[in-house]
């Protein structure tokens, strides 16, 4: 069992360690930050989306951006899309699943916001059209993806692919880049 516990701890290690050499990812996740930045002192919204797992996780990026994840400051203006369950089930009753993203994009998306998607497979057909929404609404898109080439990868104007194809250990990494973007945020804004 202990075998197990250090070789799951160190492939989770590993992939934060890729991420930290990387210059790329380094660079897609300081250009996240700036754009927010900007969209934030421009007077315009975060929006976050994500299914199961990434979807708590858009929840908790989002409560980082409005109550404070370091230190006591103006609350900033994000929202994930996966909190309002009468929403989604409206619009997934009513227009099927795949749009129960883009339709509150739709309703809500204003030039200048910024959209973060969170995806492990980048193939969610409710990102992919969340995405596509949000671009034709000049939403910035930024999404964090698995390693593999997928269909989201069209669509995302910033573009942070984690270097694993493991579920769990891309959602680890996401939460760990969302909470450093949280953290640049509040050190510039």
């Amino acid at each position: 069992m202990i075998k197990n516990i250090k070789e799951y701890i160190k492939k989770s290690s590993d992939t934060k360690i890729k991420i930290y050499e990387d210059k790329n990812i380094l660079e897609q996740i300081g250009k996240a930050c700036e754009n927010i930045i900007h969209a934030l002192q421009s007077g315009n919204k975060i929006l976050l989306a994500g299914n199961g797992g990434s979807a708590s996780d858009s929840n908790h990026i989002a409560g980082e951006f409005v109550s404070g994840l370091y230190k006591a400051r103006k609350a900033l203006n994000a929202l994930s899309l996966t909190s309002n369950n009468s929403i989604i089930t409206a619009i997934s009753n009513d227009y099927g699943y795949d749009k129960v993203f883009s339709r509150q994009i739709e309703a809500i998306g204003n030039k200048g916001d910024v959209l973060i998607a969170l995806t492990t497979s980048g193939n969610s057909k409710n990102i992919v059209e969340a995405l596509k929404t949000a671009q034709n609404l000049s939403v910035l898109t930024i999404c964090m993806t698995g390693i593999n080439n997928c269909e989201a990868d069209k669509y995302a104007n910033i573009l942070i692919k984690v270097p694993s194809d493991d579920t769990p250990i891309i959602q680890e990494s996401q939460m760990t880049i969302g909470h450093l973007i949280c953290k640049i945020i509040e050190e510039n804004i």
